[in-house]
């Protein structure tokens, strides 16, 4: 079979691999389509994140569907959870598998992602999807997921003001699940003016460009109060990070969702001990694919304005040049094409 394969910084290859025979805990999956994530990007790019290096050729790719192959769901399309816990570890007994210390995660720290044409997988980790849901909806279910804890972490109620900074696939999720919340007011920055008007269509009732205007606009907008809830998920080593900091209001709640290119994040020290910050670093999701299926086979998240740009494999070079260039909303690569 085929597989994209991360061999350096800036070298990937098409080649050839066995495919794989599954175990019996397993479903074989014939991967359909491959959402490109701002840590693959990373990986190319910089050859990690942060701590996290790759020092061996692997296959990356997390956000995926997949026709199963085998077994009991033979022939349906799925999503599939790219994180596998142990389930025994301390954290996972707390009902937090997301710090599972014996995590395997696909496409990351030697474990090989979904670019390629089939993938062996445990069968508590595929979820079968309704015959509503394109592929690429499918894919998207994984970033929906950290959006949704996210979501979770900023108890985000109805009433509330709320900013997201950075409008990526994660922030525009983020904005829908806070509309969906019953926020009054959704307050979206990005430095890029098209990924502003997608905000607009998820929901976002005021988009403003990061120009380092941003904080000064949002606070006159709320008369001095500040935000009750912001989100950074822009992952710009700290900008993002600091602009919402100084735009929450005291006793505000920050949620970090993106990943930084550099191994730091800043904020002001003085303002959030001023306004009395609680700052939370959101770690990927806990079991929220049920829940995400949910909410889109009943209208309630909508994915299709992310849905921006697809290639078939033999293009891959050219979807990472563009989900690089943050051209667009999400960036898939289709096995099928």
């Amino acid at each position: 079979m085929k597989s994209i394969q991360y061999f350096g910084i800036n070298d990937l290859r098409l080649v050839e691999k066995d495919k794989p025979t599954p175990k019996e805990n397993e479903y074989l999956l014939r991967i359909i389509s491959v959402g490109i994530c701002g840590s693959d990007v990373h990986y190319l790019k910089d050859g990690g994140t942060g701590d996290a290096q790759l020092d061996q050729p692997m296959i990356l790719g997390h956000e995926f569907s997949a026709i199963v192959e085998t077994g009991s769901l033979q022939g349906q399309l799925a999503a599939v959870d790219p994180a596998l816990s142990c389930g025994t570890c301390e954290y996972c007994l707390e009902g937090k598998p997301n710090f599972c210390i014996n995590m395997r995660f696909a496409g990351a720290e030697g474990v090989d992602g979904a670019l390629q044409e089939f993938l062996a997988w445990p069968k508590d980790a595929v979820f079968p999807l309704p015959e509503s849901f394109s592929p690429q909806e499918g894919a998207l279910l994984e970033p929906l997921g950290v959006a949704i804890h996210a979501l979770r972490l900023g108890h985000v109620f109805p009433g509330m003001d709320i900013g997201v900074f950075g409008a990526g696939p994660i922030g525009l999720l983020t904005i829908q699940l806070a509309k969906l919340a019953g926020a009054a007011r959704i307050f979206a920055t990005d430095k890029l003016s098209h990924r502003l008007e997608i905000a607009r269509k998820c929901g976002a009732t005021d988009i403003l460009l990061a120009d380092g205007k941003e904080t000064e606009k949002i606070l006159s907008a709320t008369n001095d109060r500040g935000l009750d809830v912001a989100f950074e998920a822009a992952g710009d080593d700290g900008t993002a990070v600091e602009s919402a900091a100084l735009s929450s209001k005291r006793g505000a709640t920050v949620v970090i969702i993106g990943i930084p290119s550099i191994d730091e994040t800043r904020f002001s020290a003085s303002a959030a001990r001023r306004r009395g910050l609680t700052i939370k670093i959101s770690r990927r999701m806990i079991n929220t694919y049920p829940k995400a299926i949910r909410m889109v086979s009943s209208n309630m998240i909508d994915l299709s304005p992310l849905i921006t740009h697809q290639f078939p494999m033999k293009e891959y070079k050219k979807a990472f040049s563009v989900a690089a260039n943050r051209i667009g909303g999400k960036v898939f690569i289709n096995f099928t094409s």
